[in-house]
């Protein structure tokens, strides 16, 4: 059937008519941000040291708690760093996305140490109530406050890229949620040394810990939902195939794909039924911009067949393959 075609429409930065305000590609998520990560990393993983050992010397569970997730952020933060340096690669041979989805492997990976690191600090809480030990608070408030000013700080670096990015935003979030951890054990450490009540520290350790896992909940969930190849959240998948369906000409709509490429890229495909034979690549071009600029969907595979038993052509058969850039 000579009239099927596939037609590809990427819109991001081929050099068409139209300006982006939302371009998804490595310019500005993936590789920008790897002078926050390098500067997160240090800042953090030097604090982990001086936490755990702060935690042995005051005898708080709470700052072992803190210190537990300041781990995970900093395995965290290596991890997403190291997806958006892969991610920001071009495609090559036996990659011809590239390495864009090792971002939502980084983002499930990521989720997943958290609550690992969550874990065990749980058994070292439930351990302390069975066997009280004395604390220090005033130390538990001297460390905990400069583990504030150094999360606060780390977090103000991922801020304005965690809207478009999950991995940017795994690392915002979980830099957020240990200022506010660390600010608990403030807390805690005031109640101690005001009280003298030492029980407060595995109360305070274990509010932290279920704490932290409601929190991190959504992002587990998000990042798998990307594993599996689910319609990107931010996309209302019914809003395209209403969009699609009522194209001039278009009579069905079948084998409609929406999928995330990585935690910044949405890829697409559909296979639109016009009975009255091809479009022409104007039509293709224009409903590649407007999935882009409407949904936010960058890589459109659209493919033109006149009728239902379209797709079962061979792809050898004389299919007319073109880009509509």
């Amino acid at each position: 059937m000579g009239g099927t075609g596939h037609h590809h429409g990427h819109h991001h930065g081929h050099g068409h008519g139209g300006g982006h305000g939302h371009h998804h590609g490595p310019a500005h998520g993936q590789g920008s941000h790897g002078t926050a990560f390098g500067i997160a990393v240090l800042l953090n993983a030097g604090f982990v040291v001086a936490e755990v050992a702060a935690s042995f010397v005051s005898g708080s569970a709470a700052l072992l708690a803190d210190a537990g997730h300041n781990l995970g952020d900093v395995l965290s933060l290596l991890l997403a760093w190291g997806a958006s340096a892969l991610a920001a690669r071009p495609a090559g041979p036996g990659f011809t996305y590239g390495l864009k989805s090792s971002s939502i492997l980084a983002a499930i990976a990521n989720a997943a140490l958290l609550w690992v690191a969550l874990g065990a600090v749980l058994i070292e809480t439930l351990r302390r109530f069975w066997q009280p030990e004395p604390v220090d608070g005033g130390l538990m408030m001297v460390v905990a406050a400069i583990g504030i000013a150094i999360n606060l700080g780390s977090a103000l670096m991922f801020a304005r890229g965690s809207k478009s990015d999950l991995n940017l935003r795994a690392a915002f979030q979980h830099l957020l949620a240990d200022a506010v951890v660390s600010a608990s054990v403030v807390i805690a450490g005031l109640a101690i040394m005001l009280t003298g009540q030492h029980w407060i520290d595995p109360v305070a350790s274990l509010i932290i810990t279920l704490g932290l896992a409601w929190s991190s909940w959504d992002l587990l969930r998000d990042a798998v939902k990307m594993g599996l190849l689910a319609v990107p959240g931010h996309i209302d998948e019914a809003a395209v195939r209403q969009y699609l369906s009522a194209l001039p000409g278009v009579e069905r709509i079948h084998d409609l794909h929406i999928w995330p490429m990585s935690t910044t890229e949405v890829a697409f495909t559909a296979h639109l039924i016009i009975p009255g034979g091809h479009p022409g690549d104007a039509f293709l071009r224009q409903v590649a911009h407007e999935l882009d600029h409407r949904f936010g969907i960058d890589h459109a595979t659209i493919q033109i067949e006149s009728s239902e038993d379209g797709c079962t052509v061979d792809d050898g058969n004389g299919q007319a393959h073109g880009h509509a850039h």
